[in-house]
């Protein structure tokens, strides 16, 4: 694992103070990340398994992370607003790495509700390279605005996901025009459910292969 700083802090949010795990590494990296987390009304918050394993992973690879916990999660201040201002949220994050590092390119993973939120804000931020999505609730959420989006993405899906099945994924991703939908990697975890339960080194190595691949540098970490 690369030499790395972890501290908790308070992120200024658009409605009070956001609280949040930064994890910074010690060496240049070619990218930082927001990794978002899961609904919170139903649980979710920065502290989540895969989340944490995400963050972990990028860890280890030598880039720097923020996850952070929704208004109204945690210590976080306001309240639930349904995936509205949580996009508002999710933008404080990012203005808050592009400051740690000006100039390098970030990147925004989201694990289900962290998913359709935080793409929606990479899509449209131009700081914003990567994107990556696990247990992308497509069985019940709009996606239709990545079909608008020509940034490189990773879905890591579960081959059980009981709220995004795998073929519904595939029928969203066809749906992207010819460049982007190349520009599109999914990657369906075998038996693994929406929290890929013991499933999350194989998400581990997903990652792992498809970060590497876009930035070889990462690989000697």
């Amino acid at each position: 694992m690369a030499d790395s700083l972890h501290q908790n802090i308070f992120l200024a949010g658009p409605v009070g103070r956001l609280e949040a795990i930064y994890w910074k590494s010690a060496g240049a990296a070619p990218l930082s990340a927001v990794v978002c987390h899961p609904h919170p009304l139903f649980g979710g918050t920065m502290h989540n398994k895969v989340v944490y394993h995400v963050a972990r992973t990028l860890d280890r690879l030598g880039i720097p992370s923020l996850r952070f916990n929704f208004r109204g999660a945690g210590l976080s201040a306001g309240e639930h607003d349904k995936g509205r201002g949580e996009q508002d949220d999710v933008r404080a994050a990012v203005d808050f790495l592009a400051g740690e590092y000006a100039g390098v390119p970030l990147l925004v993973a989201g694990f289900s509700f962290g998913c359709w939120v935080g793409l929606r804000v990479g899509c449209g931020d131009a700081r914003v390279k990567e994107l990556i999505g696990l247990g992308a609730p497509v069985d019940n959420s709009d996606f239709s605005y990545l079909a608008g989006c020509s940034k490189p993405r990773l879905f890591i899906q579960g081959e059980l996901d009981q709220f995004g099945a795998p073929a519904n994924l595939e029928k969203l991703v066809a749906t992207f025009p010819g460049q982007t939908r190349w520009e599109t990697r999914v990657e369906i975890v075998p038996g693994a459910d929406h929290f890929f339960a013991g499933k999350l080194q194989i998400v581990d190595a997903a990652l792992t292969k498809w970060l590497t691949g876009r930035h070889p540098e990462l690989a000697s970490k």
